[in-house]
């Protein structure tokens, strides 16, 4: 029973994490969005698949991440994309 409740938090836990790279804002003075993410004609993109992004906030990407356009970063999986 402990175990059940466990694996029952850790999953609500990581649901929101994982929902919110899924949506995101556009980067402020974009008006499109990244490689990878739909446009809902709002505010905010979305992408039917999981990416860890970051904002630029106009400065390069960090070592391991790679431009994606409009004003993200998003982290490179197996060194390459």
């Amino acid at each position: 029973m402990k175990e059940a409740l466990f694996a029952l938090l850790v999953i609500a836990s990581a649901t929101p994490s994982a929902l919110a790279q899924k949506e995101i804002p556009k980067a402020s003075g974009h008006d499109q969005c990244p490689l990878g993410y739909l446009n809902t004609l709002g505010t905010t993109c979305v992408s039917p698949i999981y990416y860890e992004v970051a904002p630029t906030n106009g400065k390069a990407c960090k070592s391991g991440w790679m431009n994606i356009g409009a004003g993200y970063c998003k982290k490179k999986t197996l060194g390459i994309f």
